[in-house]
């Protein structure tokens, strides 16, 4: 059976239906992980539930300590990683409320520790990074959503951003027409962490506002809030329905 490291990002620093058998508190050589990691069984499935902002929700984007999260996670025996991420909605066919299967990755970030291989090394190393998600995990997740019948994508590009500001409206055409359609925080570098570990990664995107200039008027916490509140039970669902399959 393969165990499943969950990552849960804005609006999923928690699984109520996670059966806990151990909550493994973890210095790595990167330092410390962003919270507990939760060792137990959902949907029937072995899994590592990691709070990815901490829990209480408290580390912004800029400040995860993705390398330390990852390395613990493959440590404690995940196989592949689920991650969840919250994002704002570019492309018009990817309203608020959307769920998103991401295929590609364009990372505007800097500044991040972006990889394990640096400092003394014996010799440098490249990792292929041409299809950023794990194909056979996207499949399996896209046919979860079908089988949960909600409103998805099942391609898109994904935009990192650097945050923990939200973006310009100049800054979102930009990426518009660089091809993303959907914007976040926290895709990278733990995408890229997660290929360097061998460790197949999908990720579930939930779309909870409308990016910059994509729709009247300021964007809101108010507004993100209401979003992730009505979304996160769909996510939970399919979570589930993937994690059974």
């Amino acid at each position: 059976m393969t165990t499943y490291a969950i990552i849960g990002g804005t609006g999923l620093t928690q699984l109520p239906s996670l059966m806990i058998r151990e909550a493994v508190n973890m210095e790595t050589p990167y330092g410390m992980t962003s919270a507990d990691i939760i060792k137990g069984e959902f949907a029937g499935s072995e899994v590592l539930f990691l709070a990815r902002h901490g829990h209480p929700h408290r580390i912004p984007p800029h400040q995860v300590n993705y390398r330390a999260n990852l390395w613990a996670l493959k440590q404690l025996g995940a196989q592949a990683v689920l991650a969840i991420n919250a994002v704002g909605g570019i492309h018009r066919d990817m309203p608020t409320g959307h769920l998103v299967v991401p295929n590609q990755i364009i990372d505007y970030t800097w500044g991040r520790e972006h990889t394990f291989y640096e400092g003394e090394l014996d010799h440098v190393t490249h990792v292929d990074f041409t299809q950023p998600y794990d194909e056979t995990l996207r499949e399996r997740l896209v046919d979860a959503l079908r089988e949960c019948g909600y409103s998805h994508s099942e391609h898109g590009v994904y935009g990192c951003t650097q945050g923990p500001r939200l973006e310009t409206v100049a800054e979102i055409a930009r990426m518009e027409r660089d091809g993303c359609d959907i914007v976040g925080m926290t895709g990278m570098p733990e995408t890229v962490l997660a290929r360097e570990l061998s460790l197949p990664y999908v990720t579930l995107a939930l779309v909870v506002n409308a990016a910059a200039g994509k729709s009247e008027g300021a964007i809101t916490m108010a507004m993100i809030d209401r979003a992730l509140e009505q979304g996160m039970d769909k996510v939970k669902t399919v979570m589930g329905e993937f994690l059974s399959a």
